[in-house]
C-alpha cells in the first residue's frame, strides 16, 4: 500500500504542474478552457473511501487554483466529482462489479466504459466550473457553449494522458 501512495503522490505532483504550468496556458478562444486535473480524481481505486476521495479532490482543486489565482473554483468544482464519483461507479458499473485488482482507466475497463465514464464526470465538473465562474443564468448558453467546448478539448487530453502514463493493472 505504501507504494501506491507514493505513486499516486507522484501522479498528484505531475498532475498539479502540468495543469499550471502548461495546460493553464493554452488559449486558443474563450470558449476553449481545458483542464486535466480531474483526471486525478478519476483515477483513484474503486473501492477508496468517499471522504478519503474528497480529501484529494479538495487538496488536487485547492492546489490548482493555487496556479490559476482562482479562489477555490478548481477546489468545488473537484469537490462535487469528488462526491458524486461513486454514484457515478455504481451507475455504470459491470454486471460482475468492479475488479479491486484493476483501476478505472481506459486500458483496465475499454474505451467505452473510460469514455462514458471520463464524460459524464467532466461535463459535471466542468459545468459546475462554468456555472460558478459565471454565476449568471442569463448567460447559461454561453455556460453550455463553454462547457462542451472544454469538455471535448479536455476529454482529448485526458485520453492522450492515458495513454502516456498509465499502463494496464496486472490481474
Amino acid at each position: 500500500m505504501n507504494s501506491a501512495w507514493v505513486k499516486y503522490g507522484s501522479y498528484f505532483i505531475l498532475i498539479v504542474l502540468i495543469q499550471g504550468l502548461v495546460v493553464n496556458n493554452i488559449e486558443i478562444n474563450a470558449y476553449f478552457n481545458p483542464m486535466i486535473y480531474p483526471v486525478m480524481i478519476m483515477m483513484l481505486p474503486f473501492e477508496l473511501n468517499i471522504l478519503v476521495t474528497m480529501l484529494v479532490a479538495f487538496l488536487l482543486g485547492i492546489s490548482v487554483d493555487a496556479f490559476s489565482n482562482t479562489f477555490g473554483l478548481n477546489a468545488s468544482a473537484a469537490l462535487v466529482i469528488g462526491y458524486l464519483r461513486p454514484s457515478i461507479l455504481n451507475l455504470i458499473k459491470p454486471r460482475d462489479g468492479y475488479d479491486p485488482v484493476l483501476l478505472p482507466s481506459i486500458h483496465d475497463m475499454g474505451k467505452f466504459w473510460f469514455l462514458s465514464y471520463a464524460t459524464i464526470l467532466l461535463f459535471i465538473h466542468h459545468l459546475w466550473f462554468f456555472i460558478i465562474e459565471i454565476l449568471r443564468f442569463d448567460q447559461i448558453l454561453h455556460i453550455l457553449g463553454k462547457t462542451v467546448f472544454s469538455l471535448i478539448l479536455s476529454l482529448f487530453l485526458v485520453i492522450l494522458f492515458q495513454y502516456i502514463f498509465y499502463k494496464p493493472s496486472k490481474k
